[in-house]
């Protein structure tokens, strides 16, 4: 890789560093290129992006940006896995790495904020965006189902008595 080569790459990673709410910082070892493929995959599914590039290329990337906190983590092979949804990123790292030990979250940084291993962790937990919405949906529409059914109620009872009525 020459010299115009790197400086395109350090501008690609820090344009997509800064449009990402979710940095996760990554330390795999060992993996092989089918489970690497794998996690590639997983992670393009969930409209996020998995990122190997050299630690030095990264430290220059991210200086000057909300995730320069990640530079001092920066030893052996990492990777970054980063979103511009705040939890797709975490999740499908966090569930990949419980079922492959050679994958281990190192730290994160969301917003600006610094995140050790454990609270990425616990981010993977959270519901994403899409059900979130979800939920508040089906919370919006259930008194609107139940307001429709108490109105119809009245009216379905009063036809019951008059069918009751003319059937004698």
């Amino acid at each position: 890789m020459d010299r115009t080569e790197k400086t395109q790459m350090v501008e690609s990673l820090r344009s997509a560093l800064k449009g990402a709410e979710l940095v996760v910082l990554t330390r795999q070892s060992g993996l092989t290129v089918d489970e690497s493929l794998d996690l590639r995959r997983k992670v393009r599914a969930a409209s996020a992006h998995f990122k190997v590039a050299k630690n030095t290329l990264v430290c220059l990337a991210v200086k000057g940006t909300s995730c320069e906190s990640l530079i001092e983590h920066l030893k052996g092979p990492t990777a970054l896995a980063y979103s511009e949804d705040p939890i797709a990123a975490a999740k499908i790292v966090a569930e990949f790495a419980n079922k492959n030990e050679k994958l281990e979250i190192v730290c994160g940084v969301m917003g600006g904020s610094f995140l050790n291993a454990a609270a990425v962790k616990a981010l993977a937990t959270l519901p994403s965006l899409d059900e979130l919405r979800g939920k508040i949906v089906s919370l919006l529409q259930a008194p609107a189902t139940k307001v429709a059914g108490v109105l119809q109620a009245p009216a379905g009872q009063l036809a019951r008595v008059f069918s009751a009525y003319s059937k004698k």
